[in-house]
């Protein structure tokens, strides 16, 4: 039954909680940053270190990073790596085959299964009564931000919205962004173009949406630098819209993986749609 649901026959032989653990990947960094044991956790992913993408940048910067090769991880004597489903592949076959334990962690698609996320990692660290603990203050949490959304947005039309990122892309209701969207009380925009997962969006048929408000994707790395995927988003035609001009929100570091800090980027995102 473990094998089933860490899926690897090695993480189900856990039967202590481990004592070194390594993450190879950015979300599940910042999953066991909430609920490892101190020194617990002896190295995060690379990614963790970045403020722009990493929520808990301060915490995972007193640790090692790795950049999830297979040579590194296992030279830190690892009793548990915790890494993505779509994580490098090679290094996480790598690993099992040297028998090193692996669990690896299902993106999350909607609110719900961030609850899953933390249940998993806590199982996974041996730290279930913290797990449960975060559990109940999501909730908790989730219910007052729900109360907050229904009171800002009664008796207003709910704004049609769209998340438009780099070359243009759009996500849809199927997956995190779109669940927070539908949290802040906003239509998608991607759902009226038959978009459930995400798609590419031409800017002439954005424009030709004409939607309430617009949300972009996350600032560019380096500021100083240009980017050609970018650039569809400083086009003149989108700055002068209708939605660009009623205020743009941001996607930002909290919208990238599926922790209780979605709730944040949820809060921001009605304040920053409602007049």
């Amino acid at each position: 039954m473990l094998a089933l649901v860490f899926g690897t026959g090695a993480a189900g032989a856990q039967t202590t909680p481990p004592a070194r653990v390594v993450s190879m990947n950015l979300c599940t960094d910042q999953l066991a940053l909430m609920l490892a044991a101190p020194g617990q956790l002896v190295s995060g992913s690379y990614l963790a270190h970045d403020g722009v993408v990493a929520p808990l940048r301060d915490a995972a910067r007193s640790l090692p990073a790795n950049r999830g090769l297979a040579e590194e991880i296992y030279l830190l004597q690892p009793d548990l790596v915790l890494a993505g489903r779509y994580s490098t592949v090679a290094t996480v076959a790598m690993l099992q085959r040297l028998g090193v334990p692996v669990i690896r962690f299902e993106p999350e698609y909607s609110l719900d299964d961030i609850e899953d996320a933390l249940a998993q990692m806590g199982t996974a660290l041996g730290r279930e009564t913290e797990a449960e603990a975060l559990i109940a203050d999501f909730r908790d949490d989730r219910a007052r931000l729900a109360a907050y959304q229904a009171q800002v947005r009664a008796g207003t039309e709910v704004p049609r919205a769209v998340l438009y990122s780099a070359r243009g892309w759009t996500g849809g209701s199927n997956t995190l962004s779109g669940d927070i969207l539908r949290a802040a009380g906003l239509r998608n925009l991607a759902d009226e173009m038959g978009f459930e997962w995400g798609g590419m969006v031409a800017l002439e048929t954005l424009l030709m949406a004409d939607p309430d408000r617009l949300i972009l994707g996350q600032p560019a790395r380096n500021p100083e630098g240009w980017s050609e995927a970018r650039a569809l988003l400083h086009h003149p035609a989108l700055r002068h819209s209708r939605a660009f001009r009623a205020g743009v929100a941001a996607n930002d570091r909290d919208w990238v993986c599926g922790t209780p800090f979605v709730l944040d980027a949820v809060a921001r995102l009605i304040d920053e749609t409602t007049p």
